[in-house]
């Protein structure tokens, strides 16, 4: 291909931080190197039996042409059941769009709702996928930096701010990608008060919703009848370690949801059938479905206890505690300024000299942290926890 060759709808797109450093240690573990790898984003538990049995019945019973492109009418209602039972609210078959995992339905939400000149708020730390698809829209990404003093929550009174300063839309993340925070009712209460106010839309990814440490949950699915310029994106790869089935679901009103069916038609047709009945199946058997989802939660949660004890005593390194999602975000200032730059930086670093592969907090636009996933096994945790130890020593943070 002659030099110079332009890509003009992917000008200013990276590549996914999270997939590139996971591919960098899959590449240095092929070749012989001893690597830990704290950087997936995806359970790392066997998708649960009555699933798998579902989706091979349905393979043999010849499922395996073309869906609707909105999903099977069967999925459709089991997810809007779901919803009304899980998040509350009125939801109905007519208002669920099936699609490729969730990033598809996030992908389909922005797209449809944005375009050239819009903007649209993303707090920081956000998911790395995020700004990009605002840009593919041709909207403005306006990333609004949040603290460890609102536990990297987006307060209300901001988001005023940037919808007075004619914000058309905001993107919510709860429990959050990378930092595990969950947003309480009256945040979010106090969130779609706001955008009411400005007719704005509230895109809200709850991919993680079923995978929380701490009694209580607030779901916008539940708000969306009294304001209804809200989408709701989740999907099953978290929940039931199905991330390569790919199925998620968008919720949204009927005509959103319409525009949104006719984007994803063009774009990839349907979501497999297979996979659909597989999902079907993940929520149609209540004891198996509660089971499965209980025991990874409990899995991860001592997990999160196990690495954040280990993390909290190395010199130079602040964890907050998640109450969900299965990452550690560390404050790791110290360690950056050791080096004199980033935390790109301070991650090709570690995966150098410790063979540790961690995703750096430049990849959720806030820099001077690191993202750890606790998605990995008891072993691993204490090794990586072992690595770091060693490089608080080398970078002059451990005496």
């Amino acid at each position: 291909m002659a030099a110079g060759t332009r890509f003009p709808n992917l000008d200013g797109i990276t590549a996914s931080a999270t997939l590139e450093m996971s591919a960098r240690a899959s590449a240095l573990e092929a070749s012989g190197v001893d690597m830990v790898s704290l950087s997936a984003g995806e359970p790392d538990f066997p998708t649960p039996g009555y699933i798998v049995e579902a989706a091979v019945r349905a393979i043999r019973e010849g499922e395996t042409r073309y869906p609707p492109a909105a999903g099977l009418p069967a999925l459709r209602s089991a997810i809007a059941a779901h919803l009304n039972e899980a998040c509350g609210g009125a939801w109905d078959p007519g208002r669920i769009l099936v699609s490729v995992g969730a990033k598809q339905a996030l992908f389909d939400a922005i797209f449809t709702l944005f375009g050239p000149g819009d903007r649209v708020v993303v707090p920081a730390p956000c998911w790395v996928s995020y700004v990009p698809m605002v840009k593919l829209a041709r909207a403005e990404p306006v990333i609004v930096e949040t603290t460890a003093d609102s536990r990297f929550k987006l307060p209300a009174e901001r988001l005023r701010e940037e919808l007075e300063a004619g914000a058309r839309g905001v993107v919510l993340n709860s429990p959050s990608n990378p930092t595990g925070a969950v947003y309480d009712a009256d945040e979010l209460d106090a969130i779609v008060a706001a955008a009411e106010r400005h007719g704005a839309w509230v895109v809200a990814d709850e991919i993680y919703r079923e995978i929380r440490y701490e009694p209580g949950f607030a779901s916008l699915a539940a708000r969306a009848d009294g304001y209804e310029r809200i989408v709701v994106v989740d999907g099953f790869s978290k929940a039931y370690a199905m991330t390569g089935w790919r199925v998620g679901f968008a919720a949204a009103p009927e005509p959103a949801i319409g525009a949104m069916t006719r984007l994803q038609g063009h774009l990839n047709t349907n979501t497999a059938r297979p996979s659909q009945h597989a999902a079907l199946a993940a929520l149609s058997d209540e004891e198996a479905r509660r089971q499965a989802v209980g025991t990874m939660v409990s899995a991860f949660a001592r997990r999160r206890e196990l690495l954040f004890d280990a993390v909290e005593g190395i010199p130079g390194l602040v964890p907050l505690r998640p109450r969900g999602a299965f990452y550690l975000w560390v404050e790791a200032g110290d360690w950056c300024d050791a080096l004199g730059a980033g935390s790109a930086t301070l991650c090709l670093d570690l995966l150098e000299n410790e063979h540790l592969a961690l995703v750096p907090g430049s990849a959720f636009e806030t820099e001077g942290h690191l993202r750890l996933s606790f998605a990995a096994s008891d072993e691993e945790l204490a090794s990586a926890a072992e690595r770091l130890e060693v490089a608080a020593r080398r970078l002059g943070g451990g005496g």
